[in-house]
C-alpha cells in the first residue's frame, strides 16, 4: 500500500523516529512511502527560521529521500483542482495540498495533525 508522508512525519522518520506513533512508524517501515514536492517546498521556504525542521533542506532530501528512492509526488493540475474544492478546514497551504495530493491519488496520509481527517481523508497515526 502506497502512503504520503505529511512534512513533519517524513523528518521524524528520518531524524526522530521516537516521535513516531506505533502505526506512523510501522506505516515508513512496512509501506510504500511517497514524499510530496510541496514537503520539500515547505521546508525550504521555513529554514532558517525558528519552526524549520531542517536546517538545510535541500542535502538532507537529497540524501535521504531521493538517495533512497523515495517516491516523490509532483503537484498537478488534478491536485489543484482537487484544492479547489477543499473546505477551509485547514488554513496551512502545505497541509491542504497534501491532503488534495492524498485525495486525488486515494492514499492515506501518514500526519500527526488530526484537522486533515476532517477532509475525508484516510490518516494513520
Amino acid at each position: 500500500m502506497r502512503v504520503l508522508a505529511d512534512t513533519h512525519a517524513l523528518v521524524w522518520a528520518i531524524n526522530s523516529p521516537e516521535l513516531l506513533s506505533r502505526a506512523a512508524f510501522d506505516a515508513f517501515k512496512n509501506e510504500e512511502i511517497v514524499a510530496s514536492v510541496a514537503s520539500l517546498w515547505e521546508l525550504s521556504l521555513k529554514s532558517g527560521k525558528k519552526n524549520c525542521l531542517i536546517g538545510d533542506p535541500l542535502p538532507w532530501w537529497r540524501k535521504y529521500i531521493t538517495g533512497h528512492g523515495v517516491a516523490t509526488l509532483a503537484i498537478r493540475v488534478a491536485d489543484v483542482i482537487e484544492l479547489s474544492s477543499l473546505a477551509q478546514i485547514h488554513k496551512d497551504p502545505f497541509d491542504r495540498i497534501l491532503v488534495a495530493q492524498s485525495l486525488s491519488e486515494g492514499i492515506s496520509i501518514v500526519t500527526r495533525d488530526e484537522r486533515l481527517a476532517r477532509y475525508g481523508v484516510p490518516t494513520i497515526w
